[in-house]
């Protein structure tokens, strides 16, 4: 999808489903599925009817953080987003200027030594940038080692310019999550969606769940610069059905963007995916391929994001650029609060798939 399409403003989704209407819930939002160049529209309720028996829902179990805190850098105000934390204890930041309609804009990173000061006393030194190329990040020293503490007393969720209002912590977890000393600094959205009666249906015709963990940081509106590194979880359990899956008729269907960098970061050189954990840099890529995940269940990304070449691994190209136009005509909603995208194979087996997509 190239830059010079633009997503009109309207299209942002400004607030959650289930605040459009009376009778609304999370599940009501569109569903636009996509099989190669060949595109449909549904309602998101039948997904069941998308999927088949033997299929396997990766989905990513991570809680949302409330990651957003006021902080001040001498008499200036900021907001501080927590956004990962490291082995070493500190906490990859993000630092914005409060815009005076309750969002924030971007702002300059750093520099070193810079002190902020957050709520209950609590000090916050900036040491170094996240990395070379993404200075917008840099890892910071808390005072108090209980930074989901401070994040529970006084923080809350993380809101963009394009939405209405601020919303309670509990619009942004999913279904999925699980409590955690750590979390993602925004949701994973793709899962939002979902309902405890349509997993229920799912699993009534048949289609199995495996969860893992990706703790995701904070998203890149501004630089669309290329996904960081983050911490992530593939337990053996769900290593064991998605082999298992592989081997019979089932196709592994990732539940958002991070689901697939989790499962591609757990499988050898032999194609086996194995129970890991640690720190992934991975991005997926046209170039590198995929090598476990059949389909992709997913938001709608902007033109610039560094996402779409995960969706264009899964597809190509050409199948992106059509499903994309079909959403912009039928005036889809963008964002985490939005419409999904149902990417699925043209063909099942497994050989076929992997001999298209594997570098």
């Amino acid at each position: 999808m190239t830059a010079a399409v633009r997503v009109p403003e309207e299209l942002s989704a400004r607030v959650p489903a289930e605040q459009r209407g009376s009778g609304r819930d999370r599940d009501s939002v569109r569903l636009l599925v996509s099989r190669g160049i060949e595109v449909s529209h549904h309602a998101f309720v039948e997904l069941p009817r998308q999927l088949r028996a033997g299929d396997l829902l990766v989905v990513n179990t991570s809680a949302t953080l409330a990651a957003a805190v006021d902080g001040r850098i001498g008499h200036a105000r900021v907001v501080v987003h927590f956004s990962t934390r490291g082995d070493d204890g500190r906490w990859a930041v993000e630092l914005r200027d409060p815009d005076g309609r309750g969002t924030t804009r971007a702002r300059a990173g750093g520099p070193a030594g810079t002190e902020v000061r957050l709520a209950g006393g609590v000090r916050l030194l900036l040491e170094d940038p996240l990395t070379p190329r993404s200075p917008r990040l840099w890892w910071g020293r808390v005072s108090d080692p209980d930074v989901p503490g401070l994040l529970r007393r006084h923080g809350r969720p993380i809101r963009y310019s394009y939405t209405e209002r601020d919303q309670p912590l509990s619009v942004y977890q999913t279904v999925f999550a699980l409590p955690s000393a750590d979390g993602s600094a925004e949701m994973p959205s793709a899962a939002r969606p979902f309902t405890a009666h349509l997993v229920a249906e799912l699993v009534s015709r048949g289609v199995q769940f495996a969860p893992i963990t990706l703790h995701t940081g904070v998203a890149s509106a501004e630089a669309h610069e290329p996904p960081y590194p983050e911490r992530y979880e593939v337990p053996e359990a769900s290593a064991r059905l998605i082999n298992a899956a592989r081997a019979g008729d089932g196709r592994i269907i990732a539940v958002g963007t991070t689901a697939v960098r989790a499962v591609e970061s757990a499988v050898g050189s032999d194609g086996v995916v194995r129970g890991r954990k640690g720190w992934t840099d991975l991005v997926v890529t046209p170039e590198r391929g995929v090598r476990v995940v059949d389909g992709l269940l997913t938001g709608l990304h902007e033109p610039e994001a560094s996402h779409l070449l995960m969706l264009e691994a899964l597809s190509g190209r050409a199948a992106i650029e059509r499903s994309y136009g079909e959403a912009l005509r039928g005036l889809y909603l963008w964002h985490e609060f939005g419409d999904v995208h149902l990417i699925l194979p043209e063909e099942h087996p497994h050989a076929e798939h992997c001999a298209s997509n594997c570098r």
